[in-house]
């Protein structure tokens, strides 16, 4: 597993602590991995789709 680091604003660090306190994640860690597998599913399929085209086209030059 990849290691980055990312600046939130307080508020935000705030609920995801309260997340955890809440015992509905382990750490904030897990729940900001959880928030990002939701939003890559949500742009995945997407995102697959624009980088088959971008492929295709490369392959047509």
């Amino acid at each position: 597993m990849n290691r980055i680091t990312i600046r939130l604003p307080d508020q935000q660090v705030i609920l995801l602590q309260k997340l955890v306190d809440t015992g509905e994640f382990p750490s904030v860690s897990e729940a900001v991995r959880y928030a990002v597998r939701g939003f890559l599913s949500q742009r995945g399929e997407k995102l697959m789709r624009e980088s088959d085209q971008v492929s295709t086209f490369d392959v047509r030059l």
